[in-house]
């Protein structure tokens, strides 16, 4: 089993990455999709008159600050026109894809985290309240399998559902990570617009190969940016037990063979 990550950024070949997936298909690989919309997602906000605001957590990660309306303007964009998008592109491929939210089903179900504790620029803590993120804690295999042994591909995307039936945005590459755990997955790839983890960022050159599981705590004080929730994510799924976790180029032709080969930074 693999669960293919696919990041929502600025620069990816989606054509490419879907010919890949159809490749894969036609070789039998079971497989399941996760799918971001971060870029899309804030051009739409800035057009709407609602933009992004991003803040930063006491132990230094970024996240997207989750209003009521940013939350909506989520749901539109990652469930209507980047899901359906990639369903589409993959239909095209003659690749039978069902587009799914997390929602759905209870696909993904986890805790809502109605406050968030963050750092302002200053240094400065405070509480945000009124928010609408949180985590996958369940994932609903059996849909998944129900789907998969029935001939489609599952093409998933945030958001996920509370425990109390509230909507939340949750992070795809951690989401991604619990789904390839639930599946028992050997493999995760998770693609972004750059190589993968790179030594002196934003130097491709720097690009880091090879990390042992054991030793992927330490690399964490390289990743920059978004980055250091995609090693959060390969150190959840490989804890969970899945035996690789390879950080790719979105942006190249066949970024997912290439991963599987070998290109990229592979964790295992």
């Amino acid at each position: 089993m693999l669960v293919l990550k696919i990041g929502g950024a600025l620069g990816m070949d989606y054509d490419a990455i879907a010919d890949d997936i159809a490749y894969l298909v036609g070789q039998k690989q079971p497989l399941v999709v996760v799918h971001g919309g971060s870029a899309v997602t804030n051009e739409v906000a800035e057009a709407l008159g609602h933009p992004p605001e991003f803040v930063t957590s006491p132990s230094g990660y970024t996240s997207r600050r989750t209003d009521r309306r940013t939350l909506e303007i989520f749901e539109m964009v990652y469930c209507g026109q980047m899901n359906k998008g990639w369903v589409e592109r993959l239909q095209r491929r003659q690749v039978n894809a069902l587009g799914l939210s997390g929602m759905d089903g209870k696909l993904w179900t986890g805790p809502r985290k109605a406050t968030l504790r963050i750092v302002d620029r200053d240094g400065r803590r405070r509480v945000l309240r009124d928010d609408y993120t949180g985590r996958v804690e369940q994932v609903n295999t059996s849909l998944l399998h129900a789907l998969l042994d029935a001939g489609y591909i599952p093409v998933l995307s945030p958001p996920a559902i509370s425990y109390e039936g509230d909507a939340i945005n949750v992070d795809g590459d951690r989401a991604a990570a619990a789904t390839a755990v639930a599946l028992k997955a050997e493999t995760l790839v998770i693609l972004s617009n750059v190589p993968g983890l790179l030594e002196r960022f934003p130097d491709e050159a720097s690009l880091i190969e090879r990390i042992p599981a054991a030793d992927l705590a330490g690399f964490m004080e390289l990743a920059q940016n978004r980055m250091k929730k995609k090693v959060m994510g390969a150190g959840e799924a490989l804890a969970g037990g899945v035996r690789k976790v390879i950080f790719a180029d979105g942006r190249i032709n066949q970024p997912v063979q290439q991963a599987l080969s070998g290109k990229g930074t592979i964790i295992a």
